[in-house]
Formats: C-alpha cells, sequence, structure tokens
C-alpha cells in the first residue's frame, strides 16, 4: 500500500506549498514560489488578462498541454498553479527518474481518482526524454480524461514529441526572462529577505545578465549574496569574484544549435559583422566545434557569395587551415576574420542558382551526347567519323572567342548563369553581355 498511497496523496511538500508554508531551511526559490498565477513572473502572454492559460483557468477545465520553454521560466509552478485554480489533483513525475512501473502507478491512481469524482492533473517534467513508446502510453489516458497531462520541455517539441500527443495538446512557448521581471524576483527576495543585496547599481544589472533569463538562478545566486557579511556594495569585479560565470545554455545537438548557426549564416547574409561575429562568439562560448564552424563558413563563400567576390572561398579555405594548424584560442581569431571578410563581401547566388538550374536540365535531358566538333578524337576512327571536326581554338580567334555552340545537339541553348552585377560579378556580367552579343553575330553569319 506505500507506494500506491505515494500516489493517492500528496507529499508533506506538497501540503507545505499547499497551505503557503515553507520550511525554514528550504532554498530561497522555493520560499519565493508564486501561491497564484498573478504573481507569475515574465509570461503575461499566457496568464495575463486574454491569455490562452487564463481563459482556461477562468473557464475552470483544463486541457492538455505542452509548456515549452528555457530552464527557470515556471513551467513546474504553472502546472501546480493550474491545478490549484482548478481544483485538480497535482501529480507530478519527472521522464528522467521514472520508468514505466511509475507511469502505471500514477494511471492507476488517477483513474481511482477520476471514480471518486476528483480530476487529475498530471504534470511530466522533461517529458521530451520518455521515449516514443513510452509517449503512445500517455494518449488512451489522455483520451479518456482520466488524466489532464501538462508537459514541461526545455527541447522544440515539434523534434522530440509524438505527432499523436501533440495532436492532443495545445503547445504553450513560456519566455526567456528578461531585466523586468528578473528585477522583480530581486525585489520580491529582498522583501522576503528584509534587507537589500550588496550591490551597486552596475553590479545589480551585471546580476541578471549572469541569470541569462534564468529566475531559479537568479534567486540561487541573491541566496549566496544574502549570506554575505560584508556591507559595503559589491562592484562587477567583486561581483565576478563570488559568483562563478555560468556556461551559456548550449546544446551542440538540439534545437539551440540550429537556431545559432542560422543566425550566423543569415547575419554573413545579410552584411553584418558586428552581428556575425557576436553569433560567433556565442557558439564559440557554448563549445561547438570550431571545424563545424569552418565548414558552414566555407559554404557561406560558395552560397552566398560566389563570384561577386571569389577571394571570399580562399579565405574560408585558409581560416580553416589556420584554425587546423593553431587551434584555440589563438585559431579562432582566422575564423572571426573569414567572418567578417564574407560579411563585408559583396553577395551573389548567381553561381548557386545557375548550377540547380544546370542539375535540373542535366536530369531532363538525360544522355545527350556533346556536339561532333568537341569531342575527342584520339583514334582515326574518331576522325573520321567527325569527331573534332571544326574545332576553333578560342585563344586563337580574333576576339578570342569563338562564338561556338557547346550544348548537345539537339537541345536549345539555355542561360544558367546570370550575374547580380555585384562586386567582380560587374566585370563577368559585362563580358558576358559581350561575349552573347559576338555568339548570336557568329550564328547569323552562319545561317
Amino acid at each position: 500500500m506505500r507506494a500506491r498511497n505515494a500516489y493517492l496523496w500528496p507529499s508533506m511538500t506538497d501540503l507545505f506549498e499547499a497551505s503557503g508554508i515553507h520550511p525554514p531551511d528550504a532554498p530561497l526559490a522555493d520560499r519565493l514560489r508564486p501561491r497564484t498565477l498573478d504573481e507569475v513572473v515574465g509570461q503575461d502572454h499566457l496568464l495575463g488578462p486574454g491569455g490562452p492559460i487564463r481563459r482556461m483557468v477562468e473557464a475552470g477545465r483544463l486541457g492538455s498541454m505542452i509548456l515549452w520553454g528555457p530552464p527557470g521560466t515556471g513551467k513546474t509552478t504553472i502546472a501546480r498553479l493550474l491545478a490549484q485554480a482548478a481544483g485538480y489533483q497535482f501529480q507530478q513525475i519527472s521522464a528522467v527518474f521514472s520508468g514505466v512501473a511509475d507511469l502505471k502507478k500514477a494511471f492507476e491512481a488517477a483513474r481511482m481518482r477520476r471514480a471518486a469524482g476528483q480530476s487529475t492533473l498530471l504534470f511530466v517534467d522533461e517529458i521530451h526524454r520518455f521515449n516514443r513508446a513510452q509517449q503512445d502510453g500517455f494518449l488512451p489516458f489522455v483520451e479518456e480524461g482520466i488524466v489532464t497531462l501538462v508537459g514541461a520541455t526545455t527541447e522544440n517539441p515539434s523534434f522530440e514529441l509524438n505527432g499523436a500527443l501533440l495532436s492532443r495538446s495545445q503547445v504553450y512557448v513560456l519566455k526567456r526572462l528578461d531585466d523586468a521581471a528578473l528585477d522583480q524576483l530581486l525585489i520580491r527576495a529582498e522583501a522576503q529577505e528584509g534587507k537589500t543585496l550588496p550591490l551597486t547599481p552596475e553590479s545589480r544589472h551585471a546580476l541578471l545578465a549572469l541569470a541569462d533569463g534564468d529566475g531559479r538562478y537568479l534567486l540561487t545566486m541573491s541566496e549566496v549574496l544574502f549570506d554575505l557579511t560584508s556591507v559595503d556594495p559589491l562592484d562587477v569585479q567583486a561581483l565576478a569574484g563570488i559568483l562563478q560565470k555560468r556556461a551559456p545554455a548550449y546544446d551542440k545537438s538540439r534545437e539551440e544549435h540550429y537556431n545559432l548557426i542560422s543566425a550566423l549564416h543569415k547575419s554573413v547574409r545579410g552584411s553584418d559583422p558586428d552581428a556575425a561575429l557576436y553569433w560567433l562568439a556565442r557558439m564559440l562560448n557554448g563549445g561547438e566545434d570550431p571545424l563545424y564552424l569552418a565548414r558552414r563558413i566555407v559554404r557561406m563563400a560558395v552560397e552566398d557569395i560566389g563570384e561577386a567576390d571569389p577571394l571570399s572561398l580562399l579565405v574560408a579555405n585558409a581560416a580553416k587551415d589556420t584554425y587546423d594548424f593553431l587551434g584555440s584560442p589563438e585559431g579562432e581569431l582566422a575564423l572571426a576574420q573569414a567572418v567578417v571578410h564574407l560579411a563585408t563581401a559583396p553577395k551573389s547566388v548567381g553561381v548557386y542558382e545557375a548550377f540547380k538550374a544546370a542539375k535540373r536540365a542535366a536530369a531532363e535531358t538525360g544522355s545527350l551526347m556533346p556536339p561532333a566538333h568537341i569531342r575527342n578524337a584520339p583514334t582515326k576512327l574518331m576522325k573520321s567519323l567527325g569527331y573534332g571536326k571544326g574545332y576553333q581554338y578560342d585563344p586563337d580567334t580574333p576576339e578570342g572567342f569563338s562564338g561556338a555552340d557547346f550544348f548537345p545537339d539537339g537541345m536549345e541553348r539555355r542561360v544558367f548563369y546570370a550575374p547580380k552585377g555585384e562586386g567582380h560579378e560587374a566585370k563577368v556580367k559585362e563580358r558576358l553581355e559581350r561575349w552573347a552579343a559576338l555568339r548570336a553575330k557568329t550564328q547569323e553569319d552562319q545561317a
């Protein structure tokens, strides 16, 4: 009965929180946990007047939902307060520590409550850590109304959760706490402790920056500062000496990786060297493989710049070789130099678009042979068949250009490459236009 009762009855922690009382040795973040939805900071788009979750509470009926947001933005707190506001029994499990047996017990307890007329809000922390089969196990209990599921995740639900589970839930995005929301938490913490934080205005701002949008982490750092015996306000340097700099939120295999590399690439493409350097630094600080970044920089050179500045490809490859030779941190400067060069270079997708069009044409035309005059003729038989006959060596012509047709017989001439006229391509465009006129004249003379 002990295992079953663990799911049927609230824990001592739940009883303390339900009554608004916290053990005196509880962490500051727990003692300041909001008691109503109105006290939750930074999520007014969901909880404020007219917000979707607020409307749900006012209607008195909760639907299953996924709360997606960074750490320390209030996902667990919101779930608890939703259950409290709607009169549901709150039941929490963690995908990190729970298995199939725990899920079965949770569903059994919820079924028994339902038979007694009590609704259950099942809060699943880190729900993305359950595998696909385990996620499928929620479906019948959600569909039958045995539980109202509230899942919390820091990962993009589109990538990490089953489509069937997503179709039965609303996804609500929690925002990273801005400085105003974080400062509200500091004011509450100071009221709770009965004293102000020993910080100068500049170091108070630095503390908010260190929190990086995470309210729980901010309160954890504040607790350290409240325990200091010194009465003199700390400047930024002194604050840094007491608190360790937090590692930035970054996962090299998940959505944050793709968001940041997209930001870097688009900043270069948008000719903004300052933003590009910022995103490069963010990724390097997060532990990204510099050679991955070097490969992406080479891709930028060929995809977004091309013939507008052919030097960019040389610079990108040289940066990769330099990093290979020097390693970190010195080699990272070469990547920064390449990023600045590419961001400030003229842009053209002329070659990129031309090659895609040429590939489509090659797929359409199949195995058409080259015209006879440019076929290789190493044997007498080939020469007798006309291979190489009439070929003109372009450098020997008066214009250095013969105007011959190099497309396959039976295929009309097509234009794939259309220079945009930026940077180096301006001269290329001028030459191509002159050659096009000469080609047209040559074909007219031969007609």
